[in-house]
């Protein structure tokens, strides 16, 4: 789901307040003033206030690495129509664990696998849905003669229909011989026709023609009473000799489809069929003729006319006509309009109905229609799981009760939160606890179960819970929010900022950041706060604070009243400073004041892109980069925008061609230092540094400011140092800490390291970890320059201060397993497995399996990182050799 889903399912809370190297080989590869004296816990409850999580609409078994391994090895025996299936049933898995590139990936797949044309369609709607906005890309794509292939339509001509049509070769079996023509009377006019032609049409007009009835004497035939015209017989005439229909009027084709489903002419049906399938080009033409092609069975009209449709999504569902055809279609009318691939056309549109608004009628008819489509187990509970979560948003409890109960008997524990939730919100908090209760100690406990067990107990009971869900998932944010306030209503508000940014220093919630504007506003730093809502607003520019009443737009042109105006220079300054601190939150917030006072906003955008990818929001980024290139100054500064889209959409090549023509115009530094960028990704051998290594020097010669230069410094040090060039790669890590470009010292160090100065390289890891206000990678790497018990402490402060990176986890279980502390070390990964879908996690499990001899689970954890990545070669060397084991 893109967008937030509402949690309006309960009352409000209370607080409305040995050597570890040698494993890791397996896989390398306007506000209330509130002054101090006021600022007591009523006032502050007023406005910071803690929504209670919501029941979200995923599928989330207990065990995904378990499904995610029967996923793949269904796909290694299903025929090719079931596997678009299956990469959707894996794309809802990945949804639920917040995997938003695993979940394009298999979007992707199952388009590209698509084993029917309606299946292309709907795969095909879904990615372009996904990528809104991107249009773009494919404009530029374009510009360099290739092709984006999802944004195209598909040819619903290759839908193939079986025509059962009768033999050309007739036979007269009471006939009249010698009658070579037949002559229909249509009103006043006569229609002369091929007798047999036309008996060669239909096993209706043979037995007609040919067979025991009076007409196959006659030489006149009256069809006044069977609503064909006169044109339309002699279209149908020449049909029967030339096999094809010629530009015809669509009212007439229309006509002529009628006519020939009542005579069954297959063969007539399905010509009209694909010629009025070409005639579709707008909304208003697909709606007419999709009546028409449910009514009269003509597939390939019907999806002529839901390509139209699935083309103009989320905008044709505010359409009452299209959601009508949606919502009412029987599963007849379904199998003609997208024949087997129902589930999945429905999965699509419940997913945008719920993304424009999860509890209007047309949300409740879309998966209403996904339960009537889904076949298997795992369809149906993702279904009523749905389903439930919009009735319980809707307030229609006993129906959302009776749902959830549906998807729990099929094996979704996770409804159990909705059957909880609705008990407390019957006044059975209790139960609600008990059941929840139940869950925890039957199955391997998930963050998500302490998590919502915590909203139905008080005291120390919930601080445990939730400090326990915190363990298991550190990715949910309501824990941290819910300490974060609960810190707040005692005054302790250095704890409280403390507790919101633990979770903020991994995670870039907008909730979170919300929350801590809140905190800023009460004690009144309003310095903090304004740099916390611009930040937001790079992120989400149409965001609305305190549970959706107010924009954050509003709120900041009050806080703005608090805070000083700063110049230019002063903004500059500001910018260098935060962005040498590695502090890119305040960064963003310098920038998004830089922007609304004016200046080179084509520069300020793309710094605000780099800043993003730099906090993992590739959306957002890419939203500041065409932004970036709507407001180049010059051709040449629109080129390396142009260049820089393409890059980081995957799209390599076409980015160098876009920095060559940008250096054809004027040799700039964005220009060069794109081309180096890219091309250093495309491949380092020995001649392509070389052209790296003076790409970058070409980029240096050119005017820019420090904050760039020092980057092309510190790449410019990284190539000489892969090329062995250590001193002259330590003076350039030397000239960019010169100008404060901070992520020097990284360099630095390696250069030492290499120098067998590993002393000199930790001291120089601390010096970066001094001054970055986000450290957590610099502990990590400093891990590598000293000794074990030094290496284990800065790796369980990486841990703490950034739960998500893997190498962590992996090095301590590489130790464990040196130790022959196998479970041990299988615990270490399963712990991080658990909240995040990582290859190289699962690969090394996978290996410890192995070495176990546990043949089934190394299986199965093949399986599931091959969902993750199914092209890594190691990952498949592993999965042969375990199979080779396999009893």
């Amino acid at each position: 789901m893109r967008t937030f889903f509402p949690s309006d399912s309960c009352k409000e809370s209370q607080l409305n307040a040995i050597n570890p190297q040698s494993w890791l080989q397996v896989e390398r590869g306007k506000l209330s003033k509130l002054s101090s004296s006021h600022t007591n816990s009523s006032s502050i409850e007023s406005f910071i206030k803690v929504p209670e999580p919501p029941i979200l609409p995923f599928f989330k078994p207990i065990d995904y690495v378990e499904v995610l391994a029967q996923i793949h090895e269904e796909m290694e025996s299903c025929s090719p129509q079931e596997r678009s299936t299956l990469y959707l049933l894996q794309f809802q898995i990945f949804r639920g664990l917040g995997e938003t590139k695993l979940m394009r990936r298999s979007l992707r797949s199952a388009w590209q696998r698509a084993g029917t044309v309606h299946e292309k369609l709907v795969f095909g709607a879904w990615l372009r849905y996904e990528k809104q906005g991107e249009e773009l890309i494919a404009d530029l794509l374009a510009t360099c003669n290739k092709c984006a292939q999802e944004f195209g339509p598909v040819d619903v001509s290759q839908l193939q229909v079986e025509v059962n049509g009768c033999s050309k070769e007739t036979v007269v079996m009471n006939g009249d011989k010698s009658l070579k023509n037949v002559n229909f009377k249509i009103g006043d006019e006569i229609i002369v026709c091929d007798r047999q032609k036309i008996a060669s049409l239909s096993a209706p007009f043979h037995a007609m023609l040919n067979g025991y009835f009076t007409e196959s004497s006659s030489q006149d035939i009256d069809l006044s009473e069977n609503n064909i015209s006169p044109l339309g017989m002699r279209t149908i005439g020449e049909f029967s000799i030339t096999g094809s229909l010629s530009e015809v009027h669509p009212d007439l084709l229309l006509e002529i489809l009628v006519f020939s489903n009542k005579f069954c002419c297959e063969r007539l049906k399905d010509a009209c069929d694909r010629k009025l399938a070409s005639l579709v080009c707008t909304k208003d033409d697909a709606v007419e003729f999709m009546e028409y092609a449910i009514e009269q069975n003509s597939p390939v009209l019907a999806a002529s006319c839901l390509q139209v449709f699935l083309h103009e999504l989320p905008d044709c569902l505010n359409d009452e006509r299209v959601v009508e055809i949606f919502s009412h279609a029987d599963r007849q009318q379904r199998s003609i309009m997208v024949g087997q691939a129902s589930f999945s056309l429905y999965c699509l549109l419940s997913e945008v109905a719920m993304n424009l608004d999860p509890r209007s009628d047309k949300t409740v008819c879309f998966l209403e229609q996904l339960i009537e489509s889904a076949e298997t187990d795992r369809e149906k509970l993702l279904a009523f799981h749905q389903l439930g979560c919009v009735r319980l948003l809707r307030k229609e409890y006993d129906e959302a009760e009776g749902l959830f109960e549906k998807a729990v008997s099929l094996g979704h524990v996770y409804s159990i939160a909705g059957l909880a939730r609705l008990g407390y919100i019957k006044g059975h908090k209790l139960c609600s606890y008990e059941k929840l209760s139940s869950v925890i100690s039957s199955v391997n406990p998930l963050g998500w179960m302490y998590q919502e067990r915590s909203l139905y107990c008080e005291g120390d009971k919930r601080s445990e819970d939730l400090e326990k869900a915190t363990e298991l998932d550190p990715t949910l944010t309501y824990p941290y929010m819910y300490r974060a306030a609960s810190l707040m209503m005692k005054q302790n508000v250095q704890a409280a900022l403390a507790e919101i940014n633990r979770v903020l220093g991994f995670k870039l919630a907008l909730e979170c950041m919300e929350l801590r504007f809140c905190l800023y506003l009460a004690i009144e730093d309003y310095k903090a706060a304004i740099r916390d809502v611009q930040a937001i607003l790079t992120l989400s520019p149409d965001y609305r604070m305190f549970e959706g009443r107010v924009a954050a737009s509003h709120l900041r042109t009050l806080v703005r009243e608090h805070v000083g105006s700063w110049t230019t220079a002063d903004c500059w300054m500001q910018l260098y400073d935060r962005w040498s601190s590695v502090d890119d939150i305040g960064s963003l917030s310098v920038i998004y004041q830089m922007l609304e006072s004016g200046g080179a906003k084509g520069v300020l955008y793309f710094r605000q892109s780099l800043l993003l990818l730099r906090l993992n929001c590739p959306d957002a980024a890419m939203r500041s980069l065409e932004l970036a290139r709507r407001h180049a100054s010059s051709e040449h500064e629109r080129l390396v925008y142009e260049g820089w889209i393409l890059y980081d959409t995957g799209h390599c090549e076409e980015g160098l061609r876009k920095a060559e023509e940008s250096i054809k115009i004027s040799r700039s530094f964005e220009a060069f230092f794109l081309k180096a960028y890219a091309l250093a990704d495309s491949g380092l051998d020995s001649s392509c540094s070389s052209t790296v290594i003076s790409l970058l020097e070409n980029a240096l010669k050119c005017p820019s400011d420090n904050l760039r230069k020092g980057q092309a410094l510190n790449n410019l040090g990284s190539v000489l140092v892969d090329c062995g060039k250590l001193d002259s790669a330590a003076d350039c890590y030397i000239n960019a800490l010169k100008i404060r470009h901070t992520r020097a010292h990284q360099g630095l160090a390696r250069v030492h390291f290499l120098k067998n100065d590993k002393a000199t390289a930790y001291v120089e890891m601390t010096n970066l970890i001094e001054k970055a206000k986000n450290n957590a990678s610099a502990y990590e790497k400093r891990s590598e320059y000293c000794d074990r018990d030094l290496t284990k402490a800065d790796l369980e402060m990486v841990t703490r201060i950034d739960p998500l990176r893997v190498y962590p986890y992996r090095y301590r279980a590489a130790v464990l397993m040196d130790s022959r502390k196998e479970k041990e070390a299988i615990a270490e990964l399963s712990r991080a497995i658990a909240f995040k879908a990582d290859l190289h996690l699962l690969h090394l499990r996978a290996a410890f399996h192995e070495h176990v001899g546990d043949v089934l689970a190394a299986l199965r954890d093949c399986r599931a990182a091959l969902s993750v990545d199914p092209n890594h070669q190691e990952m498949l060397e592993l999965r042969s050799r375990v199979n080779s084991h396999e009893p």
